[in-house]
């Protein structure tokens, strides 16, 4: 496991040490925090925690850790979320929301207790930390060499990465992906090497919402029960409500075993619950003909332009498909007379030429959905998760916008 090789006996040893130190003077803890600390020792303190009872919290070391006052009894991790806001949100989990979902994910993606599978980022985002606890549940190895791995969890970039860099005898044969969208051109470029790619979408609120086997559609995760609400207009008045209708989007709403308890007391967030169990962080979502999903990303990212209603998500997957385009974030920009103009900031890829970007668009996306702005970063901002840091783009882009000198990443300047 890890930095030559530790075996699941050395881990239990490393466990055992970490309950021991845990229990030393009598005074049990009420949280262990395992930011900061070595890859092995902060999953031997997940474990320990979980043995003892005793709720573990996961933040990024390098910047400010929200330690809750006090947990729901049952809790087994804090984790921290920042989604692309930025702003980092301490969330909830018992164990078993968890390892609820750990035999599902292993059969949909084909993984076994013989594979090696690659870890490919920190563990306090949740993607990875699950990717690193699933595997040791399982059995299998979790290694930190592309060249050994046989399976990996990673957001759809770093599978892209791993295609162009390892060479052909790789024995990488399967990914799971999440965290933004997989695009047409990756999954196309996993196949063609003879890598299966399991797709999910979820939310550290909400874990496991739907998935797919590339290229199938996204449809439920074994276990969850989907609901698309709909605002609909009743005697003048809206409410929400929920309908079947095929490609018109609504609010994501998901009830399962894989939920989080929530927040802590006197956290805010997007997640909300109703009487029925259902849960949703306000992503919107719409079913296909063919009864199965698109994730529209977050209502938040909604842009009213002259009075009509875009989506980001709906037009980066569309930049994304352009030649040159390495990866986009699209925002909207205050607008006296529009309320909001639509700006594509794009980032490059290697050596890319853009000269043509905007007629290419054109051929794409009409109307409203047309980028009337365009910047270009050397580097989008990620999140520890991998995801665009949407937050940070669209300040920096309005900075950019009043004149302004925008101190820090990510750097902007006008599409030529």
């Amino acid at each position: 496991m890890l930095d030559g090789t530790w075996s699941y006996r050395q881990l239990a040893e490393l466990v055992h040490e970490q309950r021991s130190a845990v229990s030393q003077g009598g005074v049990r803890e009420s949280l262990l925090i395992a930011g900061g600390q070595s890859i092995p020792t902060a999953l031997a303190m997940i474990f320990a925690g979980a043995a003892d009872g005793i709720p573990v919290l996961l933040a990024d070391p390098a910047g400010p850790t929200p330690t809750p006052d006090a947990v729901h009894d049952g809790t087994f991790l804090v984790v921290v979320t920042s989604g692309t806001s930025g702003r980092p949100r301490p969330v909830l989990r018992t164990a078993e929301s968890w390892t609820a979902s750990f035999a599902p994910l292993t059969e949909l993606a084909g993984l076994s207790p013989d594979d090696r599978v690659l870890l490919t980022g920190p563990l306090h985002a949740t993607l990875h930390l699950f990717a690193a606890v699933h595997t040791l549940a399982m059995g299998a190895e979790l290694t930190q060499w592309p060249e050994r791995a046989t399976a990996v969890h990673a957001v759809p970039a770093v599978l892209s990465d791993l295609i162009t860099t390892l060479p052909a005898t790789a024995p990488l044969r399967t990914a799971v992906v999440a965290g933004s969208t997989l695009t047409t051109e990756i999954g196309d470029r996993a196949l063609a090497r003879g890598i299966t790619v399991t797709e999910y979408y979820g939310a550290a609120e909400l874990s496991f919402v739907a998935a797919r086997r590339y290229p199938d559609p996204l449809r439920p995760f074994p276990g969850a029960e989907v609901d698309i609400r709909h605002a609909v207009t009743t005697s003048g008045a809206k409410r929400h409500g929920s309908s079947a209708q095929a490609g018109s989007p609504g609010t994501l709403w998901v009830r399962s075993p894989y939920l989080a308890m929530g927040y802590p007391a006197g956290v805010d967030g997007p997640l909300r619950r109703d009487d029925n169990g259902y849960a949703t962080v306000g992503d919107l979502a719409n079913r296909n003909g063919d009864g199965g999903l698109t994730i529209r990303g977050r209502g938040d990212a909604a842009i009213t332009t002259g009075g009509a209603t875009v989506i980001a998500e709906d037009i980066e997957s569309a930049l994304s498909r352009l030649p040159g385009v390495g990866a986009v974030a699209v925002i909207g920009l205050p607008h006296r007379r529009y309320g909001e103009v639509v700006t594509a900031v794009i980032e490059p890829a290697t050596d890319a030429e853009l000269t043509e970007l905007r007629a290419a668009a054109r051929e794409l996306l009409r109307g409203p959905s047309l980028p009337r702005r365009w910047l270009i970063a050397d580097r989008l901002p990620r999140t520890p998760g991998g995801k665009i840091a949407r937050d940070l783009v669209r300040r920096a882009a309005a900075t950019h916008a009043n004149g302004e000198r925008w101190v820090g990443p990510p750097a902007l300047r006008p599409l030529a």
